[in-house]
């Protein structure tokens, strides 16, 4: 063991996270500083032996407390051409305080340690012995050392053959300093015995696996190795990343098989897990399944809301919310009744399908189609999620994107369903007829399946690639113009409509709804502002026209604005009073004065030659005026001209109003000789509207009667009708919204066809009670009703 030991005073030779045990010789590279400081402080020191350094190793900045003692054998070139010295490890040595000496380099006291081993070898320690040669003459076979195995076998200390274990590749840094710092070398023995031993059992366990896996195991074992394999590096990378065990994310297999999936979606999960499982970290298909199992796993496959059965509670619910539209609420009620009827009998799923329905709210801007899918959720007590479809051009925004693609999700639906967390949300698909198509597709012919009561409970994701069934959840489609959307989308679609207010119902909404809200955002309460149901009125009926009611509210804002305004100014105290007389001192004359209520000389209708009509817009009902002229015959050219931006179908109405006026003038009492000299002017105000349809038809020939008559067009009538070339006035539609529009612009006789009568029980009764509406089936019928007695002569010269 360690006897007597010589003191020594050298430079250190420090080896960065290496280390050199005796008996090892090693070259080193001269070209770093501190070797080549202590080597030339060694070679300073002179004496007639070979200069003597000590290595001492140097882990993450720290020295060892042992070294070992070095001799410098030659100084050169290294294979590289750099220059660098052989040094041969001679014995330990204890590191002990620095000193001083000569040159750059780090001058220590040391002292050496001086090894013995009994001789002959006790009987453990020579079996030790010949344990370690025999394996690592098995270890440099495997690697076809050869060469080694001889000089190996041949080493007879016990100490020099433990050290002879520092040129072993395997070995960590620590591992050799532990074996640098252990003097006893019996023990040293050991330690490089039983890092051998596990080694080879290491190497051992991995040429099994592979030559298990070349002689082809079955799939039951190689899969449990390599799932054990996985957990193990798992293992790792969590600790690497300070994770606990069980943080982690990705075990995906435990997820999709206690998540509560439909069966054939399970099936595709686990085929997806096992693609993942076989993939790496690198691969980019990894990330794409895992976003994939994500949202699969989002999705609420078998989560839905208990609907609500109480329906009167629910119609209570929408009369609350939304006044009016009582089309839209008997049809949610009617929904209602009839799932709950068939919740009674069992008949909650029938042939695969649930009782969904697919509704289109069509009608005008501003009459609370949107909020109203919000309403019908909370009537029925479901959850409520709105997807917009304006200016939607892509088929993929509906259906999804391959997963092929970068970036690929689901389409806007799936998204929906899972945004909700429920399988039978009520999904409000807002601008339907918005919808655009381009070289990417058509949106609309997507929606095709999803609006399909008799499809939709097998509707496939492109991004999905499973069945998702949609046949429990309400759709609610929202539409301006019903024209716009595609005839075989409508044709799926349960068409509900929306025309608009009556100023009664405005009133109504402007005070229990938009005047709360208005005071809210204004920074009142309603005690401090009070308005008048004079004052709503007003501001229904003269400052704004509309069929639905944005544009009051925004009235009413601008309202509480000017009298918080001036309350802060000190122009106005609260609380306060708002009524009609004071409308104009706050927000200015009225924008919209009935015809009926103008001084009859400032009247459109004041001069022979203007008749007013009826007219469905895209945000509602409106009044159309018709004016009409003569030219003179000396200055103006015959024929007919139309002016107001007109499409095809309105001119041809012109055309069969004047050809029946020609026909049957002299049956009428008109001048109408001279119509085949003189040119005829028709023009529709509002020239920069296009305006269409047939309905302007007994409009125009009203107008070009009273022209040629000399009388004018009663102030209070308007009228709407298509006209045949043998004068009968024919059907049209939008009864409802004209004769609402009507009712708004201050008419009080209206002139529908006869066989429109029967549109009329869709018109709320207080707007019938303000019209005189007038069933008619020729035009003779409307010239007799709309024309005022003659004041003047008929025309006979330019009008």
């Amino acid at each position: 063991m360690a006897s007597t030991s010589v003191s020594l005073t050298l430079p250190v030779l420090p080896l960065d996270d290496e280390v050199v045990l005796p008996g090892m010789v090693v070259p080193l590279d001269l070209s770093d500083a501190e070797v080549r400081g202590a080597v030339e402080a060694a070679q300073a020191l002179g004496g007639s032996g070979k200069p003597r350094v000590l290595l001492v190793p140097r882990v993450d900045g720290t020295y060892a407390g042992t070294g070992v003692l070095g001799t410098v054998e030659q100084v050169g070139r290294l294979s590289g051409g750099d220059p660098g010295a052989l040094i041969r490890a001679v014995g330990r040595v204890r590191i002990g305080a620095g000193t001083t000496g000569p040159g750059a380099a780090l001058w220590v006291e040391a002292e050496t340690v001086e090894e013995r081993v009994p001789d002959p070898l006790p009987g453990a320690v020579a079996e030790l012995v010949k344990e370690y040669k025999a394996l690592a003459t098995s270890w440099l076979k495997k690697r076809g050392a050869w060469q080694v195995v001889d000089r190996v076998q041949g080493i007879e200390g016990v100490g020099a053959l433990a050290d002879n274990s520092g040129y072993s590749p395997f070995l960590t840094v620590q591992q050799k300093v532990e074996l640098l710092e252990t003097a006893d070398p019996v023990a040293r023995l050991k330690l490089a015995v039983k890092w051998l031993t596990d080694h080879l059992a290491e190497q051992d366990v991995a040429e099994s696996i592979a030559k298990d896996v070349q002689e082809g195991v079955d799939k039951q074992q190689r899969e449990f190795l390599l799932r054990r394999q996985l957990e193990a590096v798992r293992k790792e990378l969590r600790e690497l990343n300070g994770e606990k065990e069980g943080e982690e994310a990705d075990d995906y297999r435990g997820r999709v098989e206690a998540a509560d999936l439909p069966e054939k979606v399970r099936e595709a999960a686990l085929k997806e897990v096992d693609k993942l499982e076989r993939s790496s970290d690198q691969s980019p298909e990894g990330s794409w399944i895992r976003t994939w199992l994500d949202t699969v796993l989002e999705l609420p496959w078998n989560e839905r809301t208990e609907d609500s059965y109480d329906i009167r509670g629910a119609r209570a619910v929408l009369d609350a919310e939304h006044a009016g539209l009582d089309d839209v609420k008997d049809r949610i009620t009617e929904y209602l009744a009839v799932r709950k009827r068939r919740g009674e009998r069992g008949l909650g799923v029938v042939g695969g399908r649930r009782g969904g329905a697919v509704l289109a709210l069509v009608g005008p801007p501003g009459v609370g189609k949107t909020s109203l899918g919000e309403s019908v959720a909370h009537a029925m007590g479901r959850k409520f999620v709105r997807v917009a479809l304006g200016g939607v051009r892509d088929e993929a925004e509906i259906r999804g994107h391959r997963r092929t693609y970068v970036g690929a999700l689901p389409g806007r639906i799936v998204r929906a369903v899972k945004e909700a967390g429920s399988m039978n949300p009520v999904v409000l698909l807002d601008e339907i007829d918005k919808v655009g198509s381009d070289f990417r597709g058509d949106p609309a012919a997507a929606l095709l399946e999803v609006l399909d009561p008799a499809q939709n409970h097998t509707f496939r994701d492109h991004y999905l690639e499973v069945e998702l069934d949609l046949s429990d959840v309400v759709f609610l489609a929202t539409a301006n113009v019903l024209e716009a959307i595609p005839e075989a989308l409508a044709d799926r679609m349960d068409i509900v409509r929306l025309d608009g207010y009556t100023e009664d119902e405005k009133v109504l909404i402007a005070r229990d709804h938009l005047l709360p809200r208005q005071l809210e955002r204004a920074g009142l309460d309603a005690e401090e502002v009070t308005l008048g149901e004079d004052a709503l009125r007003r501001l229904a009926g003269e400052y704004t026209r509309e069929a639905g009611v944005r544009n009051l509210e925004r009235a009413l804002a601008r309202l509480l604005r000017k009298v918080a305004s001036q309350h802060e100014l000190g122009e106005r105290e609260l609380p306060s009073t708002v009524g009609a007389e004071d409308l104009r001192a706050l927000i200015g004359r009225p924008h919209h004065v009935p015809e009926s209520a103008q001084d009859p000389a400032e009247r459109r209708t004041a001069v022979p030659g203007v008749a007013t009509g009826l007219a469905v817009t895209g945000a509602g009902g409106d009044v159309l005026f018709v004016e009409a002229s003569l030219a003179d015959p000396e200055t103006g050219a015959a024929g007919l001209t139309l002016t107001g931006q007109l499409g095809d179908v309105m001119k041809e109405s012109a055309q069969i109003a004047l050809s029946f006026l020609r026909s049957h003038g002299a049956e009428l009492e008109l001048p109408v000789a001279d119509l085949k000299d003189r040119g005829v002017h028709i023009h529709f105000p509002a020239g920069a509207v296009p305006k269409d349809g047939p309905s302007a038809g007994i409009t125009m020939t009203t107008a070009l009667a009273s022209l040629l008559s000399g009388r004018q067009v009663r102030t209070d009538v308007a009228m709407t009708g298509e006209v045949s070339l043998t004068g009968r006035v024919l059907p049209i539609g939008g009864v409802k919204q004209k004769l609402l529009a009507a009712h708004r612009a201050g008419i009080r006789t209206v002139v529908i066809p006869k066989r429109n009568e029967a549109d009329l029980d869709d018109v709320p009764a207080e707007v019938l009670e303000g019209l005189e509406v007038h069933p008619v089936t020729d035009v003779r019928q409307v010239l007799e009703l709309a024309l005022a007695p003659s004041e003047v002569a008929p025309v006979t010269a330019a009008a």
